[in-house]
């Protein structure tokens, strides 16, 4: 729903970062590319130390590439199946990164199982969300529906995890993360719902009168 709403205005504020990188010769692989690494480094490393604030500051910077690369692909005229097919795989492995991370510190410096445990299980609903609609998309299907797609977990994660950095209570975090992967789960029904539908639909037209 966030993606949806957002896309306008983040368009207008990046495209001119984006129009000057293509400018300056580099393309929109190697956004993605690095701003994944950025991502990740800052998941497996900032995260297991504790340093939950500068952590969420260096991803929310870093993810920010994945609006800069499309708007470079778009300028190009380049946006097609190789570059939709790296963003997504490479949207997982950071995805992955963030709540890995989260429950390495929480699993030990951190000292709050619960937390770690409630990280795990958005970070595997989170990869059946992204599954569900790879997987209906190949079979000709629509399914991108749902209450928590991809924007809304990352904000909520990051914002709730710097803001945990700074004093907020861990108990605060505990519950997003629980709310968090009952959306997600939800989510997946909703996706399973819907190309269920579409699915049903498709066979009940094609059946003779």
């Amino acid at each position: 729903m966030l993606n949806r709403h957002a896309r306008g205005f983040f368009t207008g504020l990046f495209s001119p970062l984006a129009r000057f990188l293509l400018k300056v010769g580099v393309s929109p692989d190697a956004v993605t590319v690095v701003g994944t690494a950025g991502v990740v480094l800052g998941a497996l490393i900032l995260y297991p130390l504790g340093q939950l604030w500068w952590g969420s500051l260096l991803i929310a910077v870093f993810a920010l590439s994945d609006v800069v690369d499309g708007i470079m692909a778009r300028e190009q005229g380049r946006s097609g199946p190789w570059g939709n097919f790296l963003d997504s795989t490479l949207d997982r492995l950071a995805d992955g990164a963030i709540f890995a991370g989260v429950a390495i510190w929480f699993f030990t410096g951190g000292g709050n199982s619960a937390i770690a445990i409630a990280s795990l299980g958005c970070l595997v609903l989170g990869m059946v969300v992204s599954y569900a609609r790879a997987k209906a998309e190949s079979l000709g299907f629509y399914a991108n529906v749902g209450i928590a797609e991809r924007a809304e977990r990352l904000i909520s994660v990051l914002l709730v995890t710097g803001l945990t950095g700074l004093g907020l209570p861990p108990v605060v975090l505990l519950v997003t993360l629980v709310i968090l992967a009952a959306a997600t789960a939800v989510t997946v029904v909703q996706r399973m719902a819907a190309v269920r539908e579409q699915a049903m639909a498709d066979v009940d037209g094609g059946t003779p009168a």
